[in-house]
């Protein structure tokens, strides 16, 4: 696909003789970035980034995504191989590579996640809330009716409230996270609750730690609200799927797209997802069978989320993964 007949060449090339365009433009071809973090590869005024971009976005060179009040930008794939777009774009990666801006990339998508760290590694000491006495009892019932249930993994545990639901089901459950402060909730509730077969790790969900002791063994992988915390959402869901045994399952829980930016508090990185973008993220990771149903609004609790709309995204691993 080339740029459409209706625009001249000239054109084009009139808006590619900008030395921040073909910056832009070829930082747009590496990674989906924010108009403020571009702002910051380019070392210019978020206004001036918007400008510039919109100009490209006037010749479909751009993809804009809206979310809250952020603005994300990428290539236009379709027109990437457009021969003067083509020649753009390794100009701009040759003066992007001369000032350092594609080695600052990954710094940028790094920081996407500083908030995050440090919202988790602290605790307010609140008691975590109770659960029903006899929930374990019900679900322990319940989990006989599972044709495979000897690991489950719960990644980003947390203070460990979703231990309360997999302990009495799964022979082994494993649960991680990268907060020290969060983790040691979720010891005091596997000691008050006696959970002989629970273990916790503090760990990433990259270390070689968790891979070589999981990679391909889970009969499921949990993912509850931390998908939306992570700096690239899709490499996360690929990561979970390495825990996965063939014919496992992945249900990672998540917000339903929307715009309530109160929640870049909570370190929130991403303000939910499409169930179309979840769908996608597993389907790149291995998996098929892929379903999304939403969360009734009584089951979500009284967090300051509540008021969100909740979704479970549900896959079955259909291929070994290798484990590094």
């Amino acid at each position: 696909m080339t740029v459409t007949a209706a625009v001249q060449r000239w054109e084009l090339y009139r808006v590619l003789s900008e030395p921040v365009r073909l910056r832009l433009l070829a930082l747009a071809a590496q990674e989906e970035l924010a108009v403020f973090e571009l702002a910051e590869l380019l070392r210019e005024s978020q206004p001036n980034v918007s400008r510039h971009a919109s100009a490209l976005r006037d010749f479909d060179l751009l993809v804009v995504r809206r979310e809250g009040t952020r603005l994300f930008v990428r290539l236009n794939d379709a027109l990437a191989q457009d021969a003067v777009v083509r020649d753009a774009l390794a100009a701009g990666r040759a003066m992007c590579e001369a000032d350092g801006a594609i080695d600052r990339v990954a710094q940028v998508i790094a920081s996407r996640e500083v908030h995050s760290r440090e919202f988790f590694s602290q605790t307010t000491g609140g008691k975590p809330l109770e659960v029903a006495s006899e929930l374990g009892a019900y679900l322990a019932a319940l989990g006989s009716l599972l044709p495979r249930r000897e690991l489950a993994v719960d990644a980003g545990t947390g203070d460990g409230r979703l231990l309360d639901v997999l302990a009495p089901v799964f022979a082994r459950v494993v649960a991680f996270d990268r907060s020290a402060a969060q983790l040691a909730l979720a010891k005091e509730r596997v000691m008050s609750r006696g959970y002989a077969n629970v273990e916790l790790l503090h760990d990433e969900i990259d270390s070689k730690r968790v891979r070589k002791s999981l990679g391909g063994k889970a009969d499921v992988v949990f993912a509850s609200r931390v998908v939306h915390h992570a700096p690239k959402p899709g490499e996360y869901v690929a990561a979970l799927g390495k825990l996965c045994r063939p014919g496992g399952a992945l249900v990672v829980i998540d917000y339903a797209r929307h715009d309530h930016e109160a929640m870049r508090a909570q370190a929130d990185v991403w303000l939910g997802f499409a169930p179309s973008e979840l769908k996608r993220f597993a389907r790149d990771a291995g998996f098929e069978r892929i379903s999304v149903t939403e969360l009734p609004k009584a089951l979500r609790g009284q967090g300051i989320d509540k008021d969100l709309d909740w979704q479970v995204m549900c896959a079955v691993a259909k291929a070994v993964h290798s484990v590094d």
